[in-house]
């Protein structure tokens, strides 16, 4: 009887999720893909709705906007940041925890679609406001994280100082990475925190 009660309380997601799941992916993905290919402005949530087989209704419910598609493949990122600095030794400084966690993402997640939706967002004035809002979150979100961490309180200083570095190291490797594609951006995030520990 527990066995069918717990099965009750902790169901496997059903039909009716998996489909919006499905939906979901799809209208970003043939988002994404007609925004890279056509530009941000030039391209409509109608045509989005057409290429993802849905109608614009359907696609409205999903997502309010064409920013909302662009920012919904970038959402994780924070929390990835976050989690990548969590499982850091607790013995690493400040600077190296986060320093480690980042690079690690960078091998790890420096993909074609990733670079392709960085640059979208860059050559689109009308995106870089959400974008500079998502860097603020993983500027509170790291500090938060460092400091849980080493156990210090939320709003220590000396975290918020490095999460605040870090996040314009990022911004700065980022914009290197741009620049050039050939280069893995660890390359340049490992320039950025070698540079701010020679600062005398």
């Amino acid at each position: 009887m527990q066995e069918v009660q717990d099965n009750i309380s902790s169901p496997t997601p059903g039909l009716r999720e998996r489909k919006r799941a499905e939906t979901h992916a799809r209208i970003q993905s043939e988002g994404i893909r007609l925004f890279v290919e056509k530009g941000f402005e030039a391209t409509t949530l109608d045509e989005v709705a057409t290429a993802a087989d849905v109608s614009r209704r359907t696609l409205l419910n999903y997502f309010g906007s064409k920013e909302e598609i662009v920012f919904s493949a970038k959402a994780e990122i924070p929390q990835m940041i976050a989690d990548a600095v969590a499982a850091r030794p607790a013995n690493e400084s400040l600077l190296d925890m986060v320093e480690n966690a980042l690079l690690d993402l960078a091998q790890r997640h420096q993909t074609e679609q990733v670079r392709a939706i960085t640059v979208l967002i860059g050559a689109t004035p009308s995106l870089q406001a959400g974008d500079q809002a998502k860097y603020e979150r993983i500027e509170r979100l790291l500090a938060q994280t460092l400091a849980a961490r080493k156990g210090l309180p939320e709003d220590d200083v000396s975290c918020r100082i490095v999460a605040g570095a870090a996040v314009n190291i990022l911004k700065l490797s980022t914009a290197e990475w741009l620049k050039h594609p050939d280069q893995s951006p660890e390359l340049f995030g490992r320039d950025g925190f070698g540079a701010l520990r020679r600062i005398p």
